[in-house]
């Protein structure tokens, strides 16, 4: 107990030094350069304050729970022996996580208002609602598909580089011919879908697979999964677009 009080302490510090240098520019460029006093000191303050807190328990959680959950069904799986059921734990994690991204829900609801007041799509709340989902539900499959395509790299120990490169001359290729109203919405999901849920469980997934495969070495191929969730909605929004 005492112990995690203790990183819990640690933690909390770091965090207000990982958050000094965002205040520091916001404040600088308030007072010197617009010149301007800082507007609701005392609500900013207190916000301040929240965010570090939040991000403090955030990380502890990662460290408690999400992490040695992800790494401790990786290695299960991999002494399992089942590559089947490997893969589709490994596709089931990366669309579940992708649904549930905060961002991923901002992201998908605004391009579907934009979307709406540009005419592509009837201005009603039923087919903004249906567009957002579309899109929601694509890009959580094209992580899916990423992660199994990351973790069947693991497996067969494919150099990481070809497939990204591969991964993007597909994405280059494709966008002459994609609607323009859908690409900056399919450059920017692959962003989005590397965020607060996401990141955490698919490293660990990673690392706890390379670990556990004999041949692999956790820093070479226990990472990269992450690569391919940020490369494969590129390419599948860039579909979703043409279908529509």
């Amino acid at each position: 107990m005492i112990t995690i009080k203790s990183h819990f302490l640690k933690q909390l510090i770091s965090s207000c030094f990982d958050l000094f240098p965002i205040l520091a520019v916001i404040s600088i460029f308030q007072l010197f350069v617009i010149q301007q006093p800082i507007p609701n000191v005392a609500e900013m303050l207190l916000g301040t304050l929240l965010i570090v807190l939040g991000l403090t328990l955030f990380i502890q959680g990662l460290e408690l729970g999400l992490f040695p959950i992800g790494e401790a069904m990786a290695y299960a799986f991999a002494k399992k022996g089942s590559v089947a059921w490997l893969l589709a734990f490994a596709f089931s994690l990366g669309f579940a996580t992708t649904v549930a991204e905060p961002a991923l829900i901002a992201v998908a609801d605004e391009a579907a208002r934009v979307v709406a007041a540009g005419g592509i799509i009837e201005a009603t709340e039923e087919s903004q609602e249906s567009y957002a989902f579309g899109l929601r539900m694509t890009v959580a499959f094209s992580v899916g598909f990423a992660i199994l395509i990351g973790v069947l790299r693991i497996i067969r120990g494919w150099p990481l580089h070809y497939l990204i490169i591969s991964g993007y001359v597909v994405i280059v290729a494709m966008t002459p011919f994609a609607p323009a109203e859908i690409i900056g919405i399919a450059y920017d999901s692959g962003g989005v879908t590397t965020s607060t849920i996401t990141v955490p469980l698919v490293t660990a997934l990673g690392v706890g697979l390379a670990s556990a495969i004999k041949g692999r070495n956790p820093m070479l191929d226990g990472f990269g999964l992450i690569a391919f969730a940020s490369l494969t909605p590129m390419i599948f929004v860039m579909v979703y677009g043409m279908l529509l």
